[in-house]
Parts: C-alpha cells; sequence; structure tokens
C-alpha cells in the first residue's frame, strides 16, 4: 500500500534537490571559512591574469611612444600609478568577492537547513511505518499461537 504522506514528502525533497542543488551543495562539503577563502583565491588569480593581459594589451597599444621616450620619468610614474590601480582594484574586488561569497555560503547553509529537516521527516515516517509492521506482526503471531 502506498502512504500519500510519504510520496508527496519525497517529491518535496526530490523537487528541492533539482531546484536547489548546485547552490546548497558548498554549505555540506566546506566550512565557511574555506569556501570563502578559496573563492577570494580564486579570484586573486582571475584579477591578476585579468589586469595583466589588460597592461600587456596597453603596452602593446602604445609601444611605439614608449620605445621613442627619451626620458623615462614618465614610464615610471605610469607604472606607479598603474601599481597603485591595481592594488586599489584589487582590495576592492576581493572585498566584493567576501561579501558575495559570504552571502551566497549562509543561503546554502539555510537551504541544508532545510534539507535535513525534510530528511529527517521522511525517516520518522519509516521508523513508525517500521514500528507499526512490528507490532502488528507480533500481534498476528501471538493471535495465531493462541488460536492453535
Amino acid at each position: 500500500m502506498l502512504n500519500e504522506d510519504k510520496i508527496k514528502l519525497m517529491t518535496s525533497i526530490a523537487m528541492f534537490e533539482k531546484r536547489e542543488g548546485k547552490a546548497i551543495a558548498p554549505a555540506g562539503r566546506y566550512f565557511r571559512s574555506d569556501y570563502v577563502s578559496g573563492r577570494m583565491l580564486r579570484s586573486f588569480f582571475f584579477y591578476t591574469f585579468s589586469y595583466l593581459l589588460c597592461v600587456f594589451v596597453t603596452v602593446l597599444y602604445k609601444l611605439d611612444e614608449l620605445l621613442s621616450a627619451t626620458d623615462f620619468t614618465p614610464v615610471i610614474q605610469l607604472a606607479r600609478g598603474s601599481g597603485f590601480l591595481y592594488i586599489a582594484g584589487l582590495v576592492f574586488y576581493l572585498a566584493v568577492t567576501f561579501f558575495v561569497y559570504s552571502r551566497r555560503y549562509e543561503y546554502a547553509g539555510r537551504g541544508m537547513k532545510v534539507y535535513v529537516a525534510k530528511l529527517r521527516r521522511l525517516e520518522k515516517r519509516y521508523e513508525f511505518q517500521s514500528r507499526t509492521r512490528e507490532l502488528t506482526k507480533e500481534g498476528s503471531r501471538y493471535d495465531d499461537v493462541s488460536r492453535a
């Protein structure tokens, strides 16, 4: 016999896994500090790579001007300004990364609590059903013995 409550609960769990599965997975696999620091490290490398790529393209674009300069003072000032821009942009980008991934981890943690609560409720339904079966089997066994 099918239990409609368990079927509805299992369907609800499956739909929750399908909708929120990727979003709540980090909460179960990582601590918050590990998750956020890993994302910040990844952001650091991506930002550095993209900044160096932009600098390389800019240097190639202005290579004629840089090579024809007889005084390197403007080039050194440009390099200092570029370094300051890199550090300021990096700090801002890492702050945004920290904020975004902290929020995502909190959201995943709340989703994981909902998921675990649904699983516990399903487990209790199974326990209740197995206890009921055991009690009815015991009662029928004793009834068969007393009838004989």
